[in-house]
């Protein structure tokens, strides 16, 4: 990657290289900023060749689910994905079709009993059936609409078997501490969502978007309304 934007050979990236290039990425400027923060550790706006790879291993831990901090750098990693094309709804191509399922076999199994147990109609959930799950939890109302948000995958307000997975995996991450992220990791969409008429729904990169708040939102509203758990 560096020579990609280290076109003078000089051993050194500028953040105005660095910002174009980390924008294939398909991450929100919120983590690149953080990831930037991170990698640039003496602040002069310039990375050396070791702080580019900092930056680059960063990526590649947001775009699997993991925490943008120093201490994922150890963590085992695919390499970070980046796209030439314009549009950043495809992430990562045809390549996210290749990725293992981040949701564990044993793990779906439990979160399939649990889909069951709640009366799906036609292989569906609504969010009125999602929502005692979600708020049993004790997570932030806006942590569960960030859940919410990301595991309807396809935004028609209801989850399937594999939404469900989806919903149940980032609500045990958010109990282990982890960060929710802003946007769905390719490794984090079900196989049966990676179609490409489908990554346009899967890759929220903008979850702030105006275009469609209140269609994909049912269960936020539900979840802020009075609840016995608000203390």
């Amino acid at each position: 990657f560096l020579p990609q934007v280290d076109s003078a050979n000089a051993g050194r990236v500028l953040a105005s290289d660095a910002a174009v290039f980390l924008k294939k990425s398909g991450l929100t400027d919120l983590v690149l900023g953080k990831i930037w923060d991170l990698a640039d550790t003496d602040g002069k706006g310039i990375l050396n060749k070791q702080e580019f790879f900092v930056a680059l291993r960063l990526v590649a831990c947001a775009q699997n689910g993991l925490d943008v901090s120093l201490s994922s750098l150890n963590l085992p990693v695919p390499p970070p994905r980046f796209t030439d094309t314009s549009s950043p709804l495809l992430l990562s191509g045809t390549a996210s079709s290749d990725l293992p399922w981040a949701v564990k076999l044993e793990d779906k199994v439990k979160y399939d009993a649990i889909f069951d147990s709640l009366n799906p109609v036609n292989g569906l959930l609504s969010g009125d059936k999602v929502k005692p799950v979600l708020l049993n939890s004790k997570l932030p109302v806006d942590i569960l609409g960030r859940v919410w948000e990301l595991s309807d995958i396809d935004r028609d307000g209801m989850l399937d078997r594999d939404e469900f997975a989806v919903a149940m995996f980032l609500v045990y991450c958010a109990l282990e501490k982890e960060p929710v992220p802003m946007s769905l990791p390719a490794a984090l969409v079900p196989p049966s969502k990676r179609k490409p008429l489908s990554v346009p729904g899967a890759m929220p990169l903008i979850p702030s978007s105006t275009k469609e708040p209140h269609q994909s939102l049912p269960p936020v509203g539900i979840l802020a309304a009075k609840t016995p758990l608000t203390q």
